[in-house]
């Protein structure tokens, strides 16, 4: 098998969406630059917020606007990013990305509207991915039944898919995207658990075979490289399970080696602590052992610092970088990963979606280390990201 014959999809949550015209601007001024720019079709995957959604199920004519402004920019639509619920470019949004969570009514009702509208944008007969939170983060506060409270709402949600298969014609699949510190993170201790944790609820039901075709995972290269997981070995994994990844997430991750030595990789990756996004960090040590910290931060990057953590062997941060960076100044990037990753995608029996995900253009820093100058467009930086990946998908595929 190879990859995914659709058009290579670019995140539209770079960019903010809290209104349908704020989303028809932003696919006007950024992605279609994008697009004139490359000399192969590409797709928007689009961010639709739940204030957008609830436009556009009281309003055929801001649906229709949308599909139209997709239309006149020779973009298409087959997939959607249904993780941030709210407003994804306020000052602060860290945890609060996690909520609401897949305990909540409000979550389902959001995916499943989600669903409805991308159905509506689908060609007949299409395949669409939704991708969603890791149920929740584990930072934020759970109720002791809330993990079974996921499973009743995650069954529910593939039910749903199923039925909207049947009467539309289109086959939309959820994609639970796991994330560092959250309900499915970690392959082995987190993510193959609690999914092995869906089937069995949904074999008591006598569902697992809806939730199997239904649900899966996205596969998100930089969160499961900033945990120093072997990309491929987790792939293949949850290929060995039965759990299908419905999506990837073509994404690099920052790393800092020799944290306690590399004082100008330090001040570097002082930069990339900012108050917007969740930045969590992962250290590994000599012995093999490795360390997290929620948040990355300033305090303990300072030259001061005698913190144990800066005697690791090398640090990776969850900040998504351009993909086509393998080194931003003194500090590199898990450009390697995201191959080994993309090889391994390409040895599965059917072919995820692919999408590059870079919502942190809006706070990167270091516009020298990205060789880029302080004057370019966002659309010009989206087209050299999906140019560097469809160059990558060349050579592997």
């Amino acid at each position: 098998m190879t990859f995914s014959r659709l058009p290579l999809s670019y995140c539209t949550n770079v960019h903010p969406g809290r209104t349908v015209a704020e989303i028809n601007d932003g696919l006007s001024r950024y992605t279609a630059e994008a697009r004139a720019a490359l000399d192969f079709p590409i797709a928007a995957g689009l961010w639709l917020a739940a204030s957008v959604i609830e436009e556009l199920n009281s309003s055929e004519a801001a649906l229709e606007s949308l599909a139209q402004t997709l239309w006149q920019h020779d973009l298409v639509c087959y997939t959607l990013n249904t993780f941030p619920y709210g407003d994804f470019h306020s000052d602060r949004v860290k945890e609060q990305v996690y909520l609401p969570d897949w305990a909540s009514l409000s979550r389902i009702q959001y995916t499943e509207n989600c669903a409805t509208i991308l159905a509506k944008l689908l060609p007949a007969g299409g395949e669409g991915s939704l991708s969603t939170v890791p149920l929740g983060g584990r930072m934020n506060p759970q109720s002791p039944s809330f993990r079974a409270l996921c499973y009743t709402n995650l069954i529910r949600m593939a039910r749903f898919l199923k039925t909207l298969h049947q009467e539309t014609g289109r086959c939309i699949r959820l994609a639970i995207e796991p994330e560092p510190l959250c309900e499915l993170s970690g392959t082995q201790q987190w993510s193959l658990p609690v999914m092995r944790g869906l089937f069995q609820q949904a074999e008591a039901l006598g569902c697992e075979d809806v939730v199997r075709e239904y649900l899966g995972l996205c596969f998100d290269v930089c969160h499961q490289a900033v945990e120093f997981e072997d990309v491929a070995a987790s792939i293949a994994a949850f290929d060995r399970e039965g759990i299908r990844i419905n999506k990837v997430h073509i994404t690099n991750a920052v790393e800092l080696e020799n944290p306690g030595q590399n004082a100008a990789g330090r001040a570097a990756l002082r930069q990339f602590a900012e108050p917007r996004y969740l930045h969590q960090t992962f250290a590994k040590f000599a012995d093999g052992r490795i360390e997290s910290r929620l948040d990355l931060r300033v305090e303990d990057l300072l030259d001061t610092s005698t913190d144990a953590f800066l005697t690791a062997e090398r640090w990776r941060v969850h900040f998504h970088v351009p993909v086509f960076a393998e080194t931003l100044g003194p500090l590199k990037t898990t450009r390697a990963e995201l191959a080994a990753a993309l090889q391994q995608v390409a040895r599965l029996s059917y072919a995820p979606h692919l999408e590059v995900e870079t919502y942190t253009w809006p706070v990167m820093p270091g516009e020298s280390a990205l060789s880029a100058a302080a004057s370019e467009s966002l659309g010009s930086r989206i087209a050299r990201e999906l140019q560097s990946a469809a160059d990558l998908l060349s050579t592997l595929g």
